[in-house]
């Protein structure tokens, strides 16, 4: 592990955990669109997988920005929600519920996200990285945006479904 001594270093850790994290969610998101019954939430999942390719490829440019190689380093907390996920999507659940289910673990995904952009977003300021802070704060908008969907989603639908297959 690197030895974290200011807030660069710190920042620099942060991102490498989100860049690997991202790069997980590039792997898990089409296995929860497959397992996703409601044409709503597959269409949801398949498209935040396209808008996390795109997170990825703003890290690359942040990287650029601070003069660092775009590598990660093992982001466990990802792991773990992903991990629950996948119990989740193996679990024999009625359709309705695991579609119930598959926001929850969504949704944890997308509020660790939200914290570590915000968070991020925070330190590319005090470290006057400009183009970072915007870059991140873009992708911070489209996790705030994608958990919003996942809401609408549950209230509007697939909570229903889910307690009508009692």
């Amino acid at each position: 592990m690197a030895k974290i001594q200011t807030l660069e270093d710190l920042f620099l850790e942060e991102i490498k955990d989100l860049y690997h994290a991202e790069g997980q969610l590039v792997k898990a998101l089409p296995k929860m669109a497959k397992a996703a019954k409601s044409p709503e939430l597959k269409s949801a999942f398949q498209s935040h997988l396209e808008q996390t390719k795109g997170h990825v490829e703003r890290l690359t440019q942040v990287f650029a920005e601070i003069g660092k190689p775009a590598k990660g380093k093992t982001c466990v907390a990802m792991k773990g929600l992903i991990e629950e996920g996948s119990e989740l999507i193996s679990e024999d659940a009625e359709p309705h519920v695991k579609d119930a289910g598959l926001i929850v673990a969504a949704q944890k995904v997308e509020h660790y996200e939200i914290a570590s952009y915000g968070s991020m977003c925070v330190f590319a300021d005090l470290l006057g990285l400009k183009a970072a802070k915007k870059l991140l704060g873009q992708t911070l908008a489209e996790e705030e945006a994608a958990d919003k969907k996942l809401t609408q989603l549950a209230e509007g639908l697939v909570n229903q479904e889910a307690l009508a297959s009692r």
